[in-house]
This record gives C-alpha cells, structure tokens and sequence, in this order.
C-alpha cells in the first residue's frame, strides 16, 4: 500500500497567522509535494508532462531528472550530493552534464566550485555542442550537431 504524502501548513513566526508553503523553484503554492531526495517544498506536477514531449514544465520531474541531487538520491548514495564522490564519478567522462546537474536552474541550491571542462564539439564541423540544450546525435565519444546529423541521414539515402 502507498503512503499518502502529508500536506501542511508552515507557521510564520511572529506573523500570527499560517500560510501556504511555496514551491522552491517556481514559488507556485497549489498542489506541492516535498521532495523525496532534499525533502524541499516542490510543485505535485509531474503528471503535467507528456511522454517523449522532452518539455521541462514540471518542476518535480525538472529536480528528479535533471540534477545531481535527484540523480544522486535515486542511486541510493551516502553523503552530501555536492560532494559525493560517487556522483562525480558516475560523471567521470562527461564532466559538462555534470556541472549542468550540478548548477541548473532547477536545483535548490548550487554546486561549489564546479570543475571546468572542454566544450563538446561536433566531429564533423567542429562548431560548440550545449549537451544540455540537446539538439545532437552521438556514437561513443563521437558527437554530430543537429545540421550535420541531418546532412549525414540525407546522405545514408543518396
């Protein structure tokens, strides 16, 4: 049987009077929940999100998928995420989503001292590729940006 997670109110001090909790990341104060990985008031949304959309309009899933504390509370590891050695080695060849999962907007507080990292560029052009933004395809260590992975389809069919 599920639990059923607890809605309350907080009090503010002094004020007298109680108030709704606000989200942490958007500061919506309807239907939150609390986050299982930092137990931080969060928007109850993730039923908003539409399978293979990739849109972010969920703050939960947002927090769950898309940072080091969601990736690191779902791999069970001890210790702080901000300085898990177990989360930066689980990033150890791809130090550029590691510091994305780190400082997003998306994470309640940020990552210290984030390590510095070589832009990922396309094989074929060499132009920059925002391995966060997407927008690229990849084989290995090998990545193709959107205009040279469509001119390599178009030229599989030629």
């Amino acid at each position: 049987m599920a639990k059923k997670k607890k809605k309350s109110k907080t009090i503010l001090e002094g004020k007298g009077r109680s108030t709704k909790p606000k989200c942490g990341l958007c500061g919506k104060s309807a239907k939150l929940t609390k986050t299982e990985c930092c137990d931080q008031w969060i928007c109850d949304d993730e039923g908003k999100y539409v399978l293979f959309s990739y849109e972010r309009n969920s703050c939960h899933r947002n927090h769950r998928r898309f940072t080091l504390c969601g990736h690191h509370h779902a791999e069970g590891h001890s210790e702080s995420w901000k300085d898990c050695p177990e989360c930066r080695a689980d990033f150890e060849k791809d130090a550029e989503m590691y510091v994305y999962y780190g400082i997003n907007e998306y994470n309640f507080g940020k990552l210290d001292n984030p390590p510095s990292f070589e832009p990922t560029k396309c094989i074929d052009c060499g132009n920059i590729i925002v391995l966060s933004e997407g927008g690229y395809s990849s084989r290995g260590n090998e990545y193709w940006c959107e205009k040279c992975t469509d001119s390599n389809i178009q030229n599989m069919f030629r």
